[in-house]
């Protein structure tokens, strides 16, 4: 999830008046991130229960049933935020350990609002921002698609009723629907896959990896777009801003929400402390590949309602 910057660390100077480093971080109290960690689990166990049709209160020695689900989204979710401490850590940042939400399980059927991080030093150059900005979201999906595999094995394929109506259909991706065609084969215009939770849990991998990397502000696809075209950065947030609203009328009013939260939010990205240093060619790449598993991830409606 997009980091939260703070104000920068104490800093101490080699040589005398040279290059300013951050002190090195204090440890702080990890109680916070321990209590929201287990609330998240509960609220996940919670709706993959659901999910499964238990009813919490009038059967809740049936909530195990939700673990599967619970076990594989915190797991994306928590390769994704270690990818962004790893990286910050590399880079010699302050950075805190991943805060995860919990959601009410209804009417948010997957119980959590996702994780962040917090970096609370200024980031030295493009080549850190990209870095950091790239690893969650590359990391994530990276365990997003051997969840995907397994879930969609475990999955159903049922005819539809005559009376379909009503249900939630999920928006299918390109790499959803490359790896669905892997494993489950093409399907009949009569038939429909009854996603596993587990499968359910890599598909939701994926939406958090496209949110995150739209290439606003100060979201991972903002720092990556920043790394990549500093020049042009506010251009691109502000399309980017411009093609949700036009997707959001046309696909999905949930896009909508999103262009005005990310506008409120700020589609401006302060410059790195030597904004002057260039990335490498190996940095490029992996620019390059974050804009491309953007664009597999992404689905102009995740949600239909028919």
């Amino acid at each position: 999830m997009p980091d939260r910057f703070a104000e920068p660390l104490p800093v101490r100077e080699w040589p005398p008046g040279g290059f300013r480093f951050p002190e090195k971080p204090r440890p702080r109290a990890t109680r916070l991130h321990l209590i929201l960690f287990l609330a998240t689990v509960a609220t996940t166990i919670t709706a993959g229960a659901i999910q499964r049709g238990v009813n919490p209160l009038e059967t809740p020695h049936l909530l195990y049933r939700g673990i599967p689900f619970s076990f594989t989204l915190l797991l994306i979710l928590g390769t994704h935020e270690m990818g962004h401490y790893l990286a910050s850590r590399r880079h010699r940042l302050d950075v805190t350990l991943p805060y995860f939400l919990p959601a009410p399980p209804f009417p948010f059927i997957v119980g959590t609002f996702g994780a962040f991080i917090r970096i609370r030093s200024p980031i030295q150059d493009k080549r850190a921002l990209l870095d950091v900005g790239c690893a969650g979201p590359l990391t994530g999906v990276a365990v997003s698609i051997p969840v995907l595999v397994v879930g969609l094995r475990l999955s159903q394929i049922k005819p539809l009723a005559p009376d379909f109506g009503g249900a939630l259909i999920l928006g299918e991706p390109l790499l959803f629907k490359f790896l669905s065609y892997l494993v489950i084969g093409p399907l009949a215009a009569d038939q429909a896959v009854i996603l596993h939770p587990v499968a359910f849990a890599g598909w939701i991998g994926l939406l958090v990896t496209t949110l995150n990397l739209l290439p606003v502000g100060q979201l991972d696809g903002g720092h990556v777009a920043y790394a990549l075209f500093p020049r042009h950065h506010r251009l691109i947030s502000l399309g980017c801003l411009a093609a949700l609203v036009v997707i959001g009328l046309i696909a999905w009013y949930g896009w909508l929400v999103w262009a005005m939260l990310l506008s409120i939010l700020g589609f401006k990205h302060p410059p790195p402390y030597l904004d002057w240093v260039p990335l490498d060619a190996r940095r490029k790449f992996l620019g390059v590949m974050t804009v491309v598993v953007f664009l597999l991830t992404f689905s102009p409606a995740p949600f239909v309602l028919k």
